[in-house]
């Protein structure tokens, strides 16, 4: 998956023009565009709003932007429930054959506690067994999705993953509740798609249950 460290010629539908076009403006990865002026940036010979969205989408997912971006393509982003195996060809994290249960276990310290409460809940909640997606994201459910610019790829429907510095729970924002209840879980930030929280101990886990269970009553977010 491509993130802000990427060059940009590596991004799938950026041609050569464009790439070296910016790279002849000191521009070589993805995070080189934030904050930059699209308008001027399009002036450049063969960078055109096709390349522009797809680095615009890149640094989007990652929280970033440049000022002034091209207009998203008319055509609409979609997320559907179930799988159909048409990914780009730039995509990593697909699910394994790993058993999450055995993956929580092997962690050391409060990441293994609060991943097994979080298996719990999340299990509760969905009625759906866990797959563990790429080496550290818990998944439950499967949604295909499809960006305006026609990315497209398969992805969980609601999941979390225990990492060391900080909790990453996905796919609870977008829905009729969500803000409301995110205002009444405990301390946490929001990002693309995901939100953070620090340790258990700070979030109300009854807020989690009611969280979880209606973002996945509600259907998937078309969110991309």
């Amino acid at each position: 998956m491509s993130d802000l460290s990427t060059v940009i010629g590596d991004v799938p539908g950026v041609g050569r023009p464009a790439a070296r076009a910016l790279a002849e403006q000191g521009l070589t990865t993805v995070g080189d565009l934030a904050g930059r002026a699209w308008p001027e940036l399009a002036q450049l010979h063969g960078v055109g709003p096709a390349a522009g969205r797809r680095l615009q989408a890149v640094l989007a997912e990652h929280g970033a932007t440049m000022q002034g971006p091209p207009a998203p393509d008319t055509r609409r982003a979609s997320v559907t429930k179930g799988a159909t195996g048409k990914n780009a060809a730039d995509i990593k994290s697909a699910a394994t054959a790993v058993d999450p249960a055995d993956y929580v276990s092997s962690l050391e310290g409060r990441r293994r506690e609060e991943g097994g409460t979080l298996l719990e809940i999340f299990g509760a909640a969905t009625g759906e067994q866990p797959v563990m997606w790429g080496p550290s994201m818990i998944g439950y459910g499967v949604v295909h999705y499809r960006y305006a610019t026609g990315r497209e790829g398969d992805t969980f429907q609601l999941g979390f993953s225990p990492r060391k510095a900080e909790l990453a729970l996905y796919g609870l924002q977008g829905f009729p509740r969500s803000d409301e209840l995110l205002e009444r879980l405990g301390k946490n930030r929001r990002g693309m798609g995901c939100v953070w929280v620090r340790k258990l101990a700070d979030i109300d886990l009854d807020v989690l249950r009611e969280l979880v269970a209606h973002a996945w009553t509600s259907g998937p977010a078309a969110t991309c």
